[in-house]
């Protein structure tokens, strides 16, 4: 059960193991982009490849979705980042019970945006947890960790990349141990527990009161969805990459010009290099290139 490229290496990995994967449960396609084209998930796509059989359900509140899930008489379902919530009479269904790939160390970041949230919080790791599903919030016992070191230039899209590696090796590993009876599932310590938020399109916006580093942090975590931007002659400016600097010149929002090519932007605490920005409706290029097109932007003041 999953649906983006995060859960795709593990189901990969599934099928190309000694274990039978019956069905895959993916949620139902959505319109997506400029189009609102209907397009499957990474995850149905690599099921109809295989000539898996793929079911796509709202939800199991209706009898007939867990009855057919019971039909398939599954030892154990595979979670990862699947979106819809399962409740007691399915996770009571497989014998091993439901086993969630979760990308991070276990209680810290529960919820549903756990790879933005060790950034923004300036982890100096993360992880994978294997764990089974309870009625909570990613709340049961842990059956498997791993820490994974952050990088200093990684983003959520290059994070998300590795962690997915990583949880589907954990589990690949963990698998057989827990099928053998040789783990033993640890309870998480609830007073350790910290919980992360659904992110929007308007948490890109950038607060210039906010110190450099941490909107550096927001600029990674923010990338590549839903990018962490600000204004510029009325269009939206993405910046893509950033380095936080110490001084002071100026206002909040104010433009500097740095040596040579650089330009930074004066914020509530040390500046913020700008290294590769996107106008809207343009490429994305380096600072240089963005200057030479743009006169007046040095000197102004953006908004935020």
């Amino acid at each position: 059960m999953g649906a983006p490229d995060f859960a795709v290496p593990a189901l990969e990995q599934l099928l190309a193991s000694e274990y039978l994967v019956s069905a895959v449960y993916a949620p139902p396609d959505r319109p997506a982009g400029r189009g609102m084209s209907v397009s499957h998930s990474p995850v149905k796509q690599v099921a109809l490849k295989h000539g898996v059989e793929v079911r796509q359900v709202k939800s199991f509140r209706e009898e007939a979705s867990v009855a057919a899930l019971k039909h398939l008489n599954p030892d154990f379902i595979v979670v990862a980042a699947y979106g819809v919530i399962l409740p007691p009479e399915v996770l009571a269904i497989p014998q091993f019970g439901c086993i969630n790939l979760h990308p991070s160390l276990l209680p810290s970041h529960r919820g549903p945006t756990p790879i933005p949230a060790a950034i923004l919080c300036g982890d100096a790791e993360t992880g994978a947890s294997i764990m089974l599903l309870d009625e909570g919030v990613d709340s049961g016992p842990i059956l498997a960790q791993r820490e994974l070191p952050i990088q200093p230039d990684d983003t959520t899209g290059t994070l998300t990349a590795r962690l997915a590696t990583l949880s589907a090796d954990l589990l690949m590993e963990s698998l057989p141990r827990w099928l053998n009876g040789d783990i033993v599932p640890r309870p998480q310590r609830e007073e350790d527990a910290t919980y992360t938020q659904l992110i929007s399109k308007v948490d890109g916006e950038i607060d210039w009161a906010m110190a450099a580093v941490e909107l550096e942090r927001r600029v990674r975590a923010f990338h590549p969805w839903p990018g962490c931007y600000t204004r510029w002659k009325g269009k939206r400016l993405k910046l893509i990459g950033a380095t936080p600097l110490t001084g002071k010149r100026g206002g909040p929002g104010k433009v500097l010009q740095m040596e040579r090519e650089d330009i930074g932007v004066q914020t509530g605490d040390g500046i913020l290099r700008l290294d590769s920005l996107q106008l809207e409706g343009k490429r994305e290029m380096t600072v240089g290139d963005f200057i030479r097109g743009q006169r007046g932007f040095i000197g102004s003041v953006l908004p935020g």
